[in-house]
């Protein structure tokens, strides 16, 4: 099973070390991962895959919120099916 993070926010340093240390932590492997930085705003997608983690999609999915609030960013995880569905025309 793979999921999709993103990650939208005003940039600074250690957001994708931050993000990968929680999924480390947790048995999520990154599989994927594609940043961009215009002017002061950082937006990142991650695909990742969920086979051997330790912990259910919804408590990364909380995990992740909690730091993105931490950070004042705003981090959204989603099952790749649902990722898909929502953006085929």
């Amino acid at each position: 099973m793979r999921a999709v993070i993103t990650v939208i926010g005003k940039d600074m340093v250690g957001i994708l070390a931050r993000v990968s240390s929680i999924c480390a932590e947790n048995g999520v492997n990154v599989v994927e991962v594609t940043q961009s930085v215009l002017q002061e705003f950082f937006a990142m997608i991650m695909m990742v895959e969920l086979d051997k983690a330790k912990i259910p999609v919804s408590e990364l999915s909380d995990r992740l919120s909690s730091l993105g609030e931490e950070m004042g960013l705003k981090i959204h995880v989603m099952h790749e099916d649902i990722f898909n569905s929502m953006h085929r025309i």
